[in-house]
């Protein structure tokens, strides 16, 4: 069974996914949503149904001094909608400070175009937030 990785964000959502040993993560996709979650949900469903996922981690946006702001409050009433509407899904968190300086990293080592990182760096932020998550569980 895998595991789904989500950066959640106000018009973007970065998604991962762990191959079925749970060992590596690809980028999926980024889905565009505008602000309407129902988008980001019917996607989410459409790639459960591909994918044998047996776990969600949604990355935390929790403040560099480790407070929470508003982005908190909005991501947990989006894992509100996702524990609602796929309830036999395990759905976990993880804080995901500096996953998009480390995805931003990433694109530069790999020479990306400016015009292209906006594209994907909402995918690799989502690689490595399934990753943290993978190496937290692995410890």
């Amino acid at each position: 069974m895998r595991i789904l990785g989500i950066d959640y964000g106000d018009s973007r959502v970065g998604v991962a996914i762990s191959d079925p040993l749970r060992i590596t993560a690809q980028g999926l996709e980024t889905i565009h949503h505008n602000g309407n979650d129902k988008i980001v949900l019917k996607r989410i469903e459409e790639l459960l149904n591909t994918y044998e996922v047996s776990e969600i981690v949604v990355g935390m946006p929790i403040n560099m001094n480790a407070t929470s702001g508003e982005r908190v409050d909005v991501t947990k009433k989006f894992i509100h909608k996702l524990k609602c509407k796929f309830n036999n899904i395990i759905i976990k968190t993880v804080d995901e400070r500096l996953t998009t300086v480390a995805a931003h990293k990433t694109m530069n080592f790999l020479n990306i175009k400016s015009k292209d990182k906006k594209q994907i760096v909402d995918t690799i932020s989502a690689v490595y937030i399934l990753e943290m998550y993978m190496n937290k569980k692995e410890s």
